[in-house]
C-alpha cells in the first residue's frame, strides 16, 4: 500500500501541473483570439483604404472623360492599378463594379463631349449617369458591413 505522504504530494503535484496547463491553455486562446482580431482589423483598414483610393482615382477620371478626349491613356493606368491591387482582398461583387466603373470611363472618354456648364447642370440635377460609383460604394459597405 502507497504511503500516505506520497499520495497527498502526488495529489499536490498533478493539481499545480493541472493549473499550470489551464493557465498556459487560456493564455494561448487568448493571444491567439487578439492575434486574429488584430488580422481582422488591419484587413478591414487596407480594403477600406484601396477603396478610398479608388474612389477618388475613378472620380476624377470620370470627370475628365466628361469634359475631355483621352489624350494620353496612361491616365488609366492608376486606376487600373488600384482595381488589381482590389483582386487581391476584395470579394467578387467589389470587383465586378470596380470592373463595370473602369469599362464605363473608358466608354465615357469615347463619347461626344460635354461643356462644363452642361456637367454642372446635371451634377445639379441629380443625373444618375453621373452617380457611376454608387454601385461600387453599396457594394464596398456591404464587404466592410458598415
Amino acid at each position: 500500500m502507497m504511503n500516505q505522504a506520497y499520495f497527498t504530494a502526488f495529489v499536490a503535484l498533478a493539481g499545480s501541473t493541472v493549473g499550470a496547463l489551464a493557465s498556459l491553455g487560456t493564455t494561448w486562446l487568448t493571444e491567439s483570439a487578439h492575434q486574429r482580431a488584430q488580422r481582422s482589423a488591419e484587413s478591414v483598414s487596407r480594403r477600406e483604404h484601396l477603396y478610398g483610393e479608388f474612389i477618388e482615382h475613378a472620380s476624377k477620371l470620370h470627370i475628365d472623360a466628361l469634359t475631355h478626349e483621352l489624350e494620353d491613356p496612361s491616365k488609366l493606368v492608376s486606376l487600373y492599378a488600384l482595381l488589381c491591387k482590389l483582386r487581391l482582398f476584395a470579394p467578387n461583387n467589389v470587383l465586378s463594379s470596380a470592373d463595370q466603373i473602369l469599362r464605363q470611363i473608358v466608354e465615357t472618354y469615347s463619347e461626344p463631349k460635354r461643356e462644363l456648364q452642361a456637367t454642372v447642370r446635371a451634377v445639379k440635377e441629380g443625373k444618375p449617369e453621373l452617380d457611376l460609383l454608387r454601385g461600387f460604394s453599396q457594394a464596398c459597405r456591404e464587404d466592410l458591413h458598415l
